[in-house]
């Protein structure tokens, strides 16, 4: 994931989501004060497919996910929603998405969501990789009756 693919609020908190609640922890090991709108609370959303990829949405089932919500001292609200149960990961995804709305949202693009971005490009890479060893190509001879 470049820079520009998680420029955007969006994509910094797609980007804390998906990111291993263990790593997020290293990297953002303090969080600043702050006082809780949402403590963190686990429910269940439905997930929705799509035949091919892009025909008629079908419920594919149930996901538990952890969300929460807090306000920094300076008044900037995060909110974070993460796959599981892990509601420390939530709360320090919501600090973080706080932190990314005031003056500390350069240092923390280039102390966490840099590091995380780089990551997670390599982790696909590395997925691709292994992947591709499986691949199988098929071709066909032409046969003189074919002709």
């Amino acid at each position: 994931m470049t820079k520009a693919a998680f420029e955007g609020r969006r994509g910094w908190m797609s980007l804390l989501a998906k990111a291993p609640p263990a790593r997020l922890a290293a990297l953002l090991p303090d969080l600043p004060a702050h006082e809780m709108l949402r403590s963190p609370e686990t429910g269940a959303v439905m997930v929705q497919g799509r035949v091919g990829g892009t025909g008629a949405p079908f419920h594919l089932g149930e996901m538990t996910v952890t969300r929460c919500s807090l306000r920094l001292g300076c008044g900037a609200v995060g909110h974070a929603w993460v796959q599981g149960r892990d509601k420390a990961h939530a709360r320090r995804a919501a600090a973080a998405d706080a932190l990314m709305q005031t003056d500390r949202a350069e240092e923390m693009q280039a102390r966490v969501l840099d590091v995380l971005a780089a990551e997670a490009t390599a982790a696909r890479g590395a997925r691709a990789t292994r992947a591709a060893a499986t691949r199988v190509e098929f071709f066909t001879m032409v046969r003189g009756e074919d002709q």
